[in-house]
């Protein structure tokens, strides 16, 4: 791991949570291999690709810094250099830390599980940066920070209606009751609700995972087991960008949006 400088702690925000702590810090996923996204991230990560003349990533720290979170930590393996090289230069006015996966690529699990260190004690924002938002009444990563109950919780997941996620391809990830609490799709039928690619995780999630490479549904389903995974339906707009033909698809829900 390395840093650029020391990530922060967290600190209350009354105005957002009525006197309650914010999450302070955001894991943002870029290790990646993209090769969903190939020819493009041939000689590019793929959080480095252009949609409406900005990167992924760019996307992704704008929304971190409308929600008023100042530490970031960004997990990098493939062209790694490319990453750092460019969190340098349009990482301003955030402070950056770099979790180094170049040994290994850890999957998602596993790379927050290595971050841990630098994300501190205290509940924090994950950000798949190969997903598109656009805001709706409220900022959707404000919104999950005042919807998450600390004591009630270890994940608290942005999702998205399916019949609303652009460019996605799939069945749908979740139902969920009245309550917010998630339940996977059964594999033969379609659920209604698409993981939007953010998230708030409190380090308990973390608690007893294994070593080395593994995903984030992993923690997710134990999570659900104990009843202690939930969502929040995203208000605005969403696009999977997975793929080359996805650009398009994004680039136009941003000029929607």
């Amino acid at each position: 791991m390395s840093r650029f400088s020391k990530p922060l702690a967290l600190r209350p925000d009354p105005q957002e949570r009525g006197g309650g702590p914010m999450p302070q810090t955001a894991m943002l996923l870029a290790a990646g291999l993209g090769k969903r996204m190939r020819p493009l991230t041939a000689t590019r990560p793929k959080p480095l690709i252009e949609v409406a003349g900005k990167s992924l990533l760019d996307h992704a720290l704008d929304h971190v810094r409308a929600a008023g979170v100042p530490g970031v930590v960004v997990n990098v393996h493939y062209l790694a250099d490319a990453l750092e090289a460019h969190l340098r230069r349009h990482a301003q006015g955030l402070d950056v830390a770099i979790s180094d996966e170049r040994g290994q690529l850890l999957e998602t699990g596993g790379g927050v599980a290595r971050a841990l260190p630098l994300l501190g004690e205290h509940p924090f924002f994950v950000i798949n940066t190969d997903n598109l938002w656009v805001d709706g009444p409220v900022d959707a990563l404000r919104l999950l920070a005042h919807r998450w109950d600390d004591a009630a919780m270890d994940v608290l997941l942005g999702v998205v209606p399916l019949a609303g996620a652009t460019a996605h391809g799939g069945r749908g990830d979740f139902h969920m009751d009245a309550a917010g609490r998630l339940v996977r799709r059964h594999p033969r039928r379609v659920a209604p609700f698409v993981y939007t690619g953010f998230h708030i995780a409190s380090p308990r999630l973390f608690e007893n995972a294994p070593e080395g490479p593994f995903s984030l549904n992993l923690l997710w389903d134990r999570a659900i087991a104990a009843g202690r995974a939930f969502g929040m339906v995203h208000q605005g707009l969403w696009c999977d960008v997975g793929t080359p033909a996805a650009i398009k698809q994004a680039e136009e829900m941003l000029r929607r949006g």
